[in-house]
């Protein structure tokens, strides 16, 4: 079974969401603080985290900040805020996405499959055993691993950001636009005022950095969407 990890100081939401995953299949695991959640996601081995950004002695930012100095589990943060600036400083430290509290029991688990969907890992080979694998100048990726190279070494990526420049690199040289971006990288439509991609974007351009005339290697075209450039 997949083993998910709950982190919310509401005790009654939690358990009710836990009854819900649980009947959808997942092993779930639940915790009611920050410092608890950090413990239990380096302590066990999980598929995936739910964690609230509003808790007792440990907010979900910095809980998420420490989860992510040593692990790339995937997080889907959840905020009662109508505050942007929570969600674009959880998705720029490594969230895979979040939720906006209340929401539904059906809602959160079609985010999870989502967010586990794209980053699923298993190699896939071609007909000569070899691993197989995208590539756009000095970048490669192996989806199949969600493995990336930059220039010849490891580039670490989230889930997140390894399924968006996955979509570039396989449209290298295109404009993509931001809906097609969160389709194919997100599963569903870019929501309005949606800032997710270009926060993650902003990070991927930095972990490049930037070519030999001073530009990102990811350009952007305001209001339409992004393209790769391979060289």
């Amino acid at each position: 079974m997949t083993r998910v990890l709950l982190v919310d100081d509401d005790v009654d939401l939690t358990s009710m969401l836990s009854q819900y995953l649980v009947r959808e299949g997942f092993d779930v695991s639940t915790v009611h603080d920050g410092e608890a959640g950090v413990s239990e996601a380096a302590s066990n081995d999980y598929a995936l985290v739910v964690m609230d950004i509003m808790m007792p002695r440990l907010s979900g930012i910095d809980a998420l900040r420490r989860i992510r100095a040593n692990s790339a589990v995937p997080i889907l943060m959840l905020t009662a805020r109508g505050d942007d600036i929570d969600r674009i400083v959880g998705l720029d430290l490594g969230a895979d996405d979040y939720v906006p509290k209340p929401c539904t029991p059906g809602e959160l688990v079609a985010r999870i499959r989502a967010i586990l969907r794209r980053t699923k890992t298993g190699e896939r080979f071609d007909g000569s055993g070899n691993a197989r694998a995208l590539q756009a100048g000095y970048l490669m990726l192996w989806p199949g691993n969600r493995r990336a190279t930059w220039r010849g070494e490891p580039l670490e990526l989230t889930g997140t950001e390894f399924s968006l420049l996955e979509v570039l690199v396989r449209h290298s040289g295109q404009l993509v636009s931001k809906q097609e971006i969160s389709l194919q990288a997100f599963d569903r439509p870019l929501a309005r005022f949606d800032r997710r991609i270009d926060v993650h974007i902003s990070s991927i351009r930095q972990k490049l950095g930037t070519r030999p005339d001073g530009q990102s290697w990811i350009q952007s075209v305001r209001g339409l969407g992004y393209q790769l450039l391979e060289d």
